[in-house]
């Protein structure tokens, strides 16, 4: 029975019912979406939707041990990261010629940042694996960052990307880099010996809740503007 005054415990289920209202939304604006954003809205619908199971599960598990939903959170971010890594193939592969190499390689960076995240969390006495695994995430997380700001992805949408694709490219690499910040801000407050576990969970939850919503709501803008009818057509 979750306590109201465990605020963690409530952070759990204000995000999971939000979740489960942004999935609707999503899939409700498909019809107001052109073309192939209506698979774009799609996705974003399918990440808040994973993510809401999995909050609903997570939940039970801090109100009935009190103990931190380790895997359950890491399933939900398998699950989840690598189809909001699929909105920024969807946007691009609409606009130009993409090799699928790109989609490949950073699929396979953002599988290796949550494993080694998870890596380091599974085990946090061990210290050595702890921030080893950390940094290893972190160099991961890096690589995307400079794919989609310096790389082939960002080259493809400065050259060819419409107004709308633009934007919606711009905004969502704005999310990878600052709004996924969050994590490893919440990574270091949770096992430098200052904060505990009830916070770490307090932080993780507060950047799904901003990076998986928001991720949906800059796809959403982008599909129901007026710009998206000369892409994704």
């Amino acid at each position: 029975m979750l306590n109201p005054t465990d605020y963690v415990g409530v952070s759990f289920w204000i995000i999971s019912a939000a979740m489960v209202a942004a999935t609707f939304f999503f899939f409700v604006e498909r019809d107001r979406a052109v073309g192939k954003w209506k698979t774009s809205l799609t996705v974003a619908a399918m990440v808040t939707g994973i993510a809401a199971i999995h909050y609903f599960y997570m939940r039970e598990v801090w109100a009935a041990t009190g103990e931190s939903p380790l895997v359950f959170r890491y399933v939900d971010w398998l699950l989840t990261v690598p189809l909001q890594i699929v909105e920024f193939y969807l946007i691009l592969a609409a606009i130009a010629s993409v090799a699928t190499s790109l989609f490949w390689r950073l699929l396979v960076a953002a599988v290796v940042m949550l494993v080694a995240g998870y890596l380091g969390e599974v085990n946090p006495e061990n210290t050595t694996a702890l921030w080893g695994y950390f940094a290893v995430g972190c160099a991961a997380w890096f690589y995307i960052i400079y794919e989609i700001f310096a790389g082939e992805a960002s080259k493809i949408s400065a050259e060819s990307g419409t107004a709308a694709s633009k934007k919606a490219f711009n905004a969502l690499r704005m999310i990878v880099t600052v709004g996924w910040a969050i994590y490893p801000l919440g990574y270091i407050w949770g096992y430098a010996g200052s904060g505990d576990i009830g916070t770490l969970n307090l932080i993780y939850n507060l950047a799904d809740f901003v990076n998986k919503i928001a991720f949906g709501v800059v796809i959403w803008a982008a599909a129901t503007s007026g710009d998206s009818k000369d892409s994704h057509s």
